[in-house]
C-alpha cells in the first residue's frame, strides 16, 4: 500500500473501481440516501437545530469519509445519541433556534473532528477502550429512553421546555398530558405503527420515507396545519457554503468535555459497527485510519454548517443489506441529499413535526438492546456493575455526567479485579508432568510438605497487600516437612517496583515461618525486573524452569540447576540487555 493510498483509502479502490458493482452500489445509495432525508431532518430537531442543518451533516461529510474512510460499508451522518449529547452541550450556552446556536454545532462538529484526528495521527485509538462494552450497552440504554421521551411532546403536540433530567421530562409530559392535541397524536401514533408494521414485514421497504410522504400528504389535503399541527415549515433550498465558525474562546472551553465524550461514545458506536461489517466481508479495518476518516467528516461538517458525525448502526446495516460494496454508495446517498435540498425542499414545509418524533423513537428503540444485556450478565456477572451504573447514573444526572460516573466505576471494578487476582492450588495429574487447579480438577494428587500455588495476574501496586496475605496464608497451611512454597508465575506477566519490594518482604517472612520459596516458570519480563531488583540472586538455587522440575528437585533435595540458560531458566546475556529493554519474550 503506497503512502498516499494509506492516508486517502479513497486511491486504494476508486482508481480499480469495477463497473460491476456499480449496480449493487448505486442500489444501496439510493436506499440509503431515502432514509438518510427524514433521519437527518429528525435528528437535527432533536439537537435543537433547524431541519436543514441535519441535511447539510448528511452532505459534505459523507463525501469526505467515502473518501478518507476505511469502511466500505459504514453510513456515516447525524445519529440520535450525537444529536441528544450535542442538543444537552448547547441547550444551557446558547438560546435554541438562534444563528448563535446553529454556530456552537458547527464549532463542536469542528473540535469533535480535531480531537478525532489528533487521537488518530497520535495512534491514540486505544483511548476508547477506556469505555467498555457494558458501559456502552447501559449508556446507550439510557440515553435511548432520554431521546425517546424528548420526543413525546411532538407526538402529543404539546410545549415543554428543554429539562436538564429524565425524571423532570417524564413529570413534565405526566402534567401536561391532558393539553395533548387530538389529530397531532393521531398523526404521531399512526406514523409509529406504519413504521412498526413496514419493519416487521416489509422491511426493505424505506419507512421513514413512506411516512414523510405520507404525513405530509395527509398534512395537505386535510389542511391539518390549520388544525393546529406544527409542522417543520420552510427549509432554505440553498446547498451547503464553506464558512468558518465564530472561535469563542469561553464557549471551546464550555464544549470541550463534550467534545471529548462525542469523540469517545461516536467512534466507539462508528468502529463497533465497521468491524462487523469489515469481517463479513473479509478485509481489515484500522482503527487509527477510521479516527482520521471520522475526524475529516467532522471538520467538514463544522465548516459548511452542520454538527458532529458519526457511523449509524441502522443505517449502515440497511447499506448492507441493499447491496454496497463500496465507498461509491455513500457518494450517492451524499448526492442524494444535495438534490434533495436543491429541489424538493419546499415538499418538505408540510411535513409534521410529530411524524419526525415517531422516526426518532422507532429509530433509538432498537438502541435499548435487552438481549446484549442479558449475555453480559451471563458472560461476567460483575460487568453488571458497569452497565446498571452507566444505565442510573445518565438518567439521574444527565448524559455528561452520567457517562463520567459510569467510566470511574468501571475502571474501578477492573481495580477491584487486580487487587484480588485469582489464585490456584495446584496438584500433579499422575502419570504425566502437568499440574491442575484442584477446585477444577479434584483427581490430582497433593505433593506432600508442598504447596503449589499460581498466581494468574500481574504483581503490581494494586495487589501487592493482599499477594503477600495470601503467599503467608497457604504457608501457615503447609504442616509437614519439607516445607516449601513452589510459586508458579506463568500467570505472572508483569511485575512492577511495588511487586518486587512485596516479594522481597515476604522472603524472610517465610524464612521466619521455616517455610522455603521456590519459583518456577518465569516469564521474561518478570524475569528482567527480578534481577534489577536483586531478587534473582536472593533465589539462587530456588527458580526452576518448570513446575515439575521444581518439585523433583525440591523432593531430591537438590538446588536448581547452575547453568540457567541450558535449562531454560534465564537468557543468561547480562543485565546491560535487561536495562536497555531487549529482553521481552
Amino acid at each position: 500500500m503506497s503512502f498516499a493510498s494509506r492516508y486517502l483509502p479513497i486511491l486504494s479502490w476508486a482508481p480499480g473501481y469495477q463497473r460491476s458493482d456499480l449496480r449493487s452500489d448505486l442500489g444501496a445509495g439510493l436506499t440509503v440516501g431515502a432514509m438518510l432525508v427524514p433521519q437527518a431532518m429528525a435528528y437535527a430537531l432533536l439537537a435543537g437545530l433547524p431541519p436543514e442543518v441535519g441535511l447539510y451533516a448528511a452532505t459534505v461529510p459523507v463525501i469526505i469519509y467515502a473518501f478518507f474512510g476505511t469502511s466500505r460499508q459504514l453510513a456515516v451522518g447525524p445519529v440520535a445519541i450525537v444529536s441528544l449529547l450535542t442538543a444537552s452541550a448547547l441547550a444551557p450556552l446558547v438560546e435554541e433556534g438562534t444563528a448563535g446556536y446553529i454556530g456552537a454545532a458547527a464549532l463542536l462538529a469542528l473540535m469533535v473532528g480535531i480531537i478525532h484526528i489528533v487521537l488518530g495521527v497520535g495512534r491514540l485509538g486505544f483511548l476508547v477502550n477506556f469505555l467498555s462494552h457494558s458501559v456502552l450497552v447501559g449508556f446507550t440504554a439510557a440515553a435511548a429512553l432520554i431521546i425517546g421521551f424528548s420526543q413525546v411532546k411532538h407526538l402529543l403536540g404539546i410545549s415543554l421546555e428543554r429539562k436538564d433530567h429524565f425524571y423532570e421530562t417524564v413529570i413534565a409530559v405526566g402534567e401536561n398530558l391532558a393539553d395533548a392535541h387530538a389529530v397531532t397524536v393521531i398523526i404521531g401514533l399512526g406514523s409509529l405503527a406504519v413504521l412498526f408494521t413496514l419493519k416487521r414485514l416489509v422491511p426493505q421497504i424505506p419507512a421513514a420515507l413512506v411516512v414523510v410522504v405520507g404525513s405530509i400528504l395527509a398534512v395537505e389535503l386535510l389542511r391539518l396545519e390549520r388544525e393546529g399541527v406544527s409542522v417543520v415549515g420552510d427549509i432554505p433550498d440553498s446547498l451547503p457554503a464553506f464558512g468558518l465558525p465564530d472561535f469563542d474562546g469561553s464557549m471551546i472551553s464550555n464544549l470541550a468535555t463534550t467534545a471529548l465524550v462525542i469523540t469517545l461514545v461516536g467512534f466507539m458506536e462508528s468502529i463497533a459497527v465497521a468491524k462487523v461489517y469489515a469481517r463479513r466481508h473479509r478485509y481489515d479495518i484500522d482503527a487509527n485510519r477510521e479516527l482520521i476518516g471520522l475526524g475529516a467528516a467532522n471538520v467538514a461538517a463544522g465548516l459548511f454548517g452542520g454538527y458532529p458525525v458519526t457511523g449509524g448502526f441502522s443505517r449502515t446495516a440497511v447499506n448492507d443489506t441493499a447491496g454496497a460494496r463500496t465507498p461509491m454508495a455513500s457518494l450517492i446517498t451524499a448526492a442524494i441529499v444535495l438534490m434533495t435540498i436543491a429541489f424538493f425542499t419546499p415538499l418538505l414545509s408540510s411535513l409534521p413535526n410529530a411524524a419526525l418524533g415517531a422516526i426518532i423513537i422507532m429509530a433509538v428503540i432498537g438502541l435499548i438492546d435487552v438481549k446484549e444485556m442479558r449475555h453480559i450478565i451471563a458472560v461476567k456477572k460483575s460487568d453488571l456493575i458497569g452497565l446498571g451504573v452507566a444505565f442510573g447514573a445518565t438518567l439521574v444526572l444527565g448524559i455528561e455526567l452520567g457517562i463520567g460516573v459510569a467510566v470511574v466505576a468501571s475502571m474501578l471494578v477492573v481495580f477491584a479485579r487486580m487487587s484480588s487476582p485469582h489464585v490456584a492450588t495446584l496438584g500433579h495429574v499422575k502419570g504425566t508432568t502437568s499440574y491442575r487447579n484442584v477446585e477444577r480438577f479434584p483427581e490430582v494428587q497433593m505433593v506432600e510438605g508442598m504447596t503449589i500455588v499460581r498466581i494468574d495476574a500481574a504483581l503490581s501496586f494494586a495487589n501487592a497487600a493482599s499477594t503477600k496475605r495470601i503467599l503467608l496464608a497457604y504457608a501457615d497451611a503447609i504442616e509437614s516437612t519439607p516445607r516449601t512454597l513452589l510459586l508458579d508465575a506463568s500467570g505472572i506477566n508483569d511485575l512492577d517496583a511495588t511487586g518486587a519490594e512485596m516479594l522481597s518482604e515476604v522472603m524472610p517472612d517465610l524464612e521466619d515461618r521455616g517455610v522455603a520459596l521456590h519459583l518456577t516458570d518465569i516469564k521474561g519480563p518478570v524475569r528482567d525486573v527480578l534481577h534489577r531488583a536483586g531478587i534473582w540472586e536472593q533465589l539462587e538455587g530456588r527458580i526452576h524452569a518448570s513446575t515439575h522440575d521444581a518439585v523433583k528437585a525440591i523432593i531430591e533435595l537438590r538446588s536448581a540447576p547452575g547453568d540457567q540458560r541450558r535449562s531454560g531458566i534465564d537468557e543468561g546475556l547480562g543485565e546491560a540487555w535487561a536495562e536497555n529493554g531487549l529482553l521481552d519474550a
